[in-house]
């Protein structure tokens, strides 16, 4: 049995988690019970966990300290939606626990669960049973109870995956929408798959996701800034195509050019013989091709140059910390280029793409707020899977940054159309958020999938309406669905109604229902605007 872990081991711990997690997201996506389309519980964890393991296959040979503050910081920035920020949390204070150690026994293991435990119940502004958060608190409780009858950190991981298994399946009893389904929490599944794979990785049988998946999940470009030109060995790559014009053996020709460098491809047929090499003897290369036969095309590239010239490219294009030269700035999550219009004519500096199912990133977040040029940067996630991706990039700024928690893009329309860019920081956060309280969204989307969801039998495909955060309707028939919307309007007494259509909406359709709610709702003004979102085909506001 393992008694203790080393960097190295820490390093296996993280990557087969994550590579569980990579195999296992599809049915974690498939345990949100809401058929409405978002940014799924697996996709999200998965994503912010192949984070840290993309960072951590880089990282050679990492002491215990280095290996888990690597993984809680790519964590950070890549957290996406609740579930991924969560996570990421309790990673994170585990690293904090074992900052300052070279080997964790159990004990250590332990505390380090319970640190993680801890800090992400601080984040959580309103902590629910029947979470991934219970499952996460019950079973670094477990792990601690654990330690005191072995400290070898096998038997304390073993005991605190036992008590997780018990406290996931309870968790269909603590939430009613979880029993209703018959269920358990996909973030609590999702950290029951982490804990599983880390044991295993204890053991040596780490989880290994499907060649190429996860990595290129979180890959988006080669990183070159990690070594400079003299690590580039052959500094020429050399390409030619040679016409061939007698009876000599390309084999000898690959004999020789493999004595003068690497990445060596020789191809022939009876017509021509291509070949590429990295040298550092262009010249030599070229002259023992043409006792072959006479060159059809010839190029030499100087790599060093080249990786130079990258670096310096990607210097140029990094993003910086724009010099503020005003006190406030704002950026708004949206998706759409009508919803990206509305917000900048009433003065966002920034527009970070995303949403349902689109749901950036924390440093996404972070990227946009070091552009704006303003000391304090309000952001406006305008979806509740973001709210807590958008807090942790404060501390990740030398800018102050506040967020306001809008819900729906409608709130953040409305937020904006009370901020004051001459106002105190305080001030407009009150008037913020007073502001968007007085909203009420409405949006119809599609049903992602087959759901018996609070009384209503929905299949998928099906219309959905949604008032605020609750099902409103569902219906083979949008017009059934609006019709009933803009009679909820009249009888509460709205006086302004906005109405934004999605990309799958043609204009003369989003009039008919514009005039629907004129015709239902006469004392109200109802304008009509394009939205170009997607997934949504309309969202309404109403005041």
């Amino acid at each position: 049995m393992r008694q203790t872990i080393n960097g190295a081991d820490f390093r296996r711990l993280m990557i087969s988690a994550a590579a569980s997690i990579e195999i296992h997201k599809q049915q974690l996506n498939e345990l949100n019970v809401f058929p409405v389309p978002d940014g799924d519980t697996g996709t999200n964890m998965s994503m912010t966990i192949n984070a840290a393991a993309a960072d951590l296959r880089k990282t050679e040979d990492p002491n215990l300290e280095k290996a888990s503050k690597t993984a809680a910081s790519a964590m950070l920035r890549g957290a996406r939606g609740n579930s991924g920020v969560i996570l990421s949390l309790l990673v994170r204070g585990m690293a904090k626990t074992l900052k300052g150690y070279t080997e964790c026994d159990g004990s250590l293991w332990a505390e380090a669960l319970q640190e993680g435990v801890d800090a992400a119940y601080k984040a959580v502004m309103k902590p629910a049973e029947g979470t991934i958060l219970t499952v996460a608190r019950l079973a670094a409780a477990k792990a601690i109870d654990a330690a005191q009858e072995n400290n070898f950190i096998e038997f304390v991981q073993e005991a605190a995956i036992e008590e997780a298994k018990i406290a996931l399946e309870n968790t269909v009893n603590q939430n009613p929408v979880l029993k209703k389904a018959g269920v358990v929490d996909a973030g609590g599944k999702g950290w029951l798959l982490a804990l599983e794979a880390m044991l295993l990785a204890m053991r040596g049988e780490d989880v290994v996701a499907p060649q190429g998946e996860a990595q290129e999940q979180v890959k988006e470009q080669a990183d070159f800034s990690d070594f400079d030109t003299g690590d580039i060995t052959f500094g020429y790559c050399t390409e030619f195509i040679i016409s061939r014009e007698n009876d000599s053996d390309p084999e000898a020709l690959r004999s020789f050019l493999s004595t003068l460098g690497d990445s060596l491809v020789l191809v022939d047929d009876e017509e021509i013989i291509k070949v590429h090499v990295h040298t550092n003897d262009p010249g030599i290369a070229l002259q023992e091709g043409l006792k072959y036969g006479s060159f059809v095309t010839v190029k030499i590239e100087n790599m060093r140059l080249q990786h130079t010239e990258k670096i310096m490219s990607e210097q140029e294009m990094a993003p910086q910390i724009a010099a503020p030269v005003k006190p406030l700035g704002v950026v708004s999550v949206c998706a759409g280029d009508g919803l990206a219009d509305v917000f900048q004519n009433l003065g966002v500096d920034g527009i970070i793409s995303g949403g349902q199912t689109m749901n950036p990133s924390t440093q996404d977040i972070l990227t946009a707020v070091n552009k704006v040029p303003a000391e304090t940067v309000y952001v406006l996630p305008n979806n509740k899977n973001i709210i807590m991706a958008a807090e942790q990039v404060d501390e990740l700024t030398e800018k102050k940054v506040v967020v306001i928690p809008t819900k729906t893009v409608p709130q953040g329309i409305t937020a904006m159309l009370n901020f004051n860019p001459e106002g105190e920081v305080q001030e407009n956060v009150d008037a913020m958020t007073e502001a968007m309280a007085t909203v009420d969204t409405m949006q119809i989307t599609y049903a992602a999938r087959n759901s018996d969801f609070d009384g209503y039998d929905i299949h998928e495909g099906d219309y959905l309406a949604m008032y605020g955060s609750a099902l409103f309707g569902t219906s083979r028939d949008i017009k059934v669905l609006l019709r009933s919307l803009a009679e909820k309007v009249r009888d509460e007494g709205k006086e302004y109604i906005t109405i934004y259509y999605g990309e799958d909406i043609q204009e003369k359709y989003a009039q008919k229902t514009a005039d629907l709610f004129a015709a239902i709702c006469p004392d109200a003004d109802v304008n009509l605007l394009r939205g170009g979102q997607p997934v949504y085909y309309y969202m309404i506001s109403a005041e």
